[in-house]
């Protein structure tokens, strides 16, 4: 294929998107993290509305793709593999709590190494080996005393929110796929601002569209190559960690999707930061705030283990194909954010 190695194909594919996903995060200013905040404390939704369009585009594209034959969703992860509900939910639940500690996802983070910042690059090195510690390091006994193998079985309809709708009104999934993603992009357009030609607008539909762009260049190299390719997208947990071992044993290891991706993002977060005149070399000069970021990438990688994803993971990538565990992931994700943004802000003050 092109006279490369199909998994070095997916590695380019990963490389690609990733890019296009650091300079949605350094020049569109695309943070999950940003956006809890911006709603939190000051009553402004724009970049949550970001997300909506985000996820509007990417199910729209992703369905339109499965439509079409070009995707089968029951050879992806979320359909493929088991999922446990409560995995989902203390797992979330973890990750929301330590991305507030941090200030960002893991997403986040490797746009601030692309940017400079040396404490991101910390994080990303911690939260990849915790995340990797949880899959099957030391931690990996906790994981599953705290989640038992007794999830919801595999290749079922349960995984998936069109197919359960298509099914019970006897409809195509492309219908109530099309009907979320409608609703998704209408409540984001409701805001005139938003609705500006600005970056905002266009940002949000290049995210849901690189989504998009993933399962298909993934699916297609899988139909048309001889080595085994894993049909994915975008998830930025366990492939942080992945991305470590590889910098490590590249010389015995194959590249990835998922290891692209990571490189990408940083690449595409050093050229939106030099774009906007923002890099520069960063470093903490207080210990407790670098001790409260490094506990919470510990706990992101470990709970986007758990949860089967991250931000990015569950709520873009498996909401794209409307996975039953994604709105699980998010609204636990969500809880733990706040939470978290409770006490780092909030707690003094009330206990004042």
């Amino acid at each position: 294929m092109f006279g490369l190695a199909d998994g070095q194909v997916a590695t380019l594919a990963g490389f690609a998107g990733g890019i296009v996903l650091g300079l949605a995060a350094r020049i569109g200013r695309y943070c999950i993290m940003g956006a809890v905040e911006d709603a939190v404390y000051g009553a402004d939704l724009g970049r949550v509305r970001m997300l909506a369009m985000s996820a509007a585009v990417a199910i729209a594209g992703t369905f339109g793709l499965i439509a079409a034959g070009l995707l089968d969703p029951d050879v992806t992860r979320y359909f493929r593999t088991e999922w446990s509900p409560a995995g989902t939910v203390i797992g979330g639940l973890m990750f929301g709590y330590g991305m507030a500690m941090v200030g960002t996802c893991g997403f986040g983070s490797l746009a601030r190494v692309g940017g400079g910042d040396l404490r991101g690059l910390v994080m990303v090195t911690v939260l990849g080996i915790a995340a990797y510690a949880t899959i099957a390091g030391p931690l990996a006994p906790l994981r599953l005393w705290l989640v038992p193998p007794d999830p919801i079985a595999a290749g079922t309809e349960d995984h998936g929110l069109a197919h359960m709708i298509g099914t019970a009104f006897s409809v195509s999934p492309l219908v109530p796929a099309l009907a979320i993603a409608a609703t998704l992009s209408g409540w984001a357009l409701l805001d005139p601002r938003f609705r500006r030609p600005s970056g905002h607008l266009l940002w949000s539909i290049a995210v849901g569209a690189t989504i998009v762009f993933a399962w298909a260049a993934t699916a297609w190299i899988a139909a048309t190559g001889f080595d085994p390719v894993e049909v994915e997208s975008f998830s930025f947990s366990a492939p942080i960690g992945q991305s470590l071992l590889y910098a490590m044993t590249a010389s015995l290891s194959e590249p990835t999707f998922a290891i692209g991706a990571v490189a990408g993002v940083i690449v595409g977060a050093a050229v939106g930061s030099r774009f906007r005149a923002e890099f520069r070399w960063e470093a903490c000069d207080d210990a407790r705030e670098l001790r409260r970021q490094m506990l919470g990438a510990t706990s992101m990688g470990f709970g986007g283990v758990l949860a089967a994803g991250c931000t990015v993971g569950q709520g873009l990538s498996a909401f794209s194909v409307l996975s039953a565990s994604a709105p699980v992931a998010i609204i636990a994700i969500l809880l733990g954010a706040r939470a978290g943004l409770f006490v780092l802000v909030e707690r003094d003050a009330v206990q004042r």
